[in-house]
């Protein structure tokens, strides 16, 4: 029996490091999960069609880096955004902070540490990722890909408020940088159609399937885990006849429960019914007294769109 995990996002990644850039070829390699499909792609058009994916790395490329802090110089920045103490071992940013107006498009998280083993108590480990690696940045005046980790650093800093006249010398000696060039971290999200990734399971297939993201399985959303877990049990599962059921996919775009808890996270907390409507504002409180006392009501106040003071 072969399962097949027919390409990987993270081929070809570049790496770099404190004083070097991540340079190289970043162009269509020959590289093992990219010829192992296209290879297999060959012999049958019901296995897909890997250049869909592959062909333009200006599309598909991201470049992520690892900042270590060296000293404590840089964390008061970082406290005055997420407001938590890195150190603490707690939830730090809690998320994915983005800087609205990097070129780069510039975004950075930091998990709860000691994120390693092996870590060094007194250090913390921020991750930072660039989606824009041509354009050219807004202190260090060079596209992203072309940056060493020290000047990655230097404009991450700049977007963290770091005054000007300290940025170098906190990106040289109170941090470490090391800069990953990744060509195909998107290929999953190229424009495609259903015949492009393989089915797990292909038709009349009895002793091999397809795994991970660039295998299709219906409903799923690519880019995450479970994904990658789902067509794994789907193979296994289909393969050996195991008599047991893939669980469902979380169907929650036909759920009108979470359609409305995102709506008010979109809008941070706010309900949509504090926008401005325009001429419908004249509606909006003859409709929310018509609902009053109804099942309506209730769940609209239970996903924090109705507010308790609105009438």
């Amino acid at each position: 029996m072969v399962l097949i995990t027919n390409v990987s996002c993270t081929e070809g990644t570049i790496y770099g490091y404190q004083n070097h850039a991540p340079n190289g070829n970043a162009e269509m390699r020959t590289s093992g999960c990219w010829n192992l499909w296209k290879n297999i792609a060959k012999q049958d058009k019901s296995f897909g069609h890997p250049e869909k994916f592959c062909s333009d790395i200006q599309k598909t490329n991201w470049e992520s880096a690892t900042v270590t802090t060296l000293d404590d110089k840089i964390i008061p920045y970082i406290t005055n955004i997420c407001k938590r103490d890195p150190k603490t071992g707690h939830v730090v940013t809690g998320g994915i902070v983005s800087c609205q107006d990097s070129s780069w498009l510039l975004s950075w998280t930091i998990n709860r540490q000691g994120q390693f083993k092996q870590q060094d108590k007194d250090k913390v480990c921020v991750w930072v990722y660039g989606l824009f690696t041509d354009t050219i940045g807004d202190y260090v005046k060079k596209p992203m890909k072309d940056c060493t980790g020290k000047e990655i650093t230097m404009e991450w800093l700049y977007h963290l408020g770091v005054p000007e006249e300290l940025i170098e010398d906190y990106a040289t000696n109170s941090a470490i940088c090391i800069p990953t060039m990744m060509p195909y971290i998107t290929a999953f999200f190229m424009p495609r159609r259903k015949e492009d990734r393989p089915d797990v399971i292909v038709k009349d297939a009895t002793n091999f399937a397809f795994l991970g993201q660039f295998a299709h399985t219906p409903r799923d959303t690519v880019f995450t885990t479970e994904y990658s877990v789902r067509t794994a049990m789907e193979a296994v599962y289909g393969l050996l006849g195991v008599d047991r059921g893939v669980p469902e996919v979380w169907g929650s775009v036909y759920d009108i429960r979470e359609l409305l808890d995102s709506s008010v996270k979109l809008m941070d907390g706010k309900s949509p019914l504090e926008m401005n409507l325009g001429p419908l504002n004249i509606i909006k409180k003859p409709l929310i007294r018509s609902i009053k006392g109804t099942v309506i009501e209730k769940l609209l106040k239970e996903h924090q769109i109705l507010k308790e003071n609105e009438k």
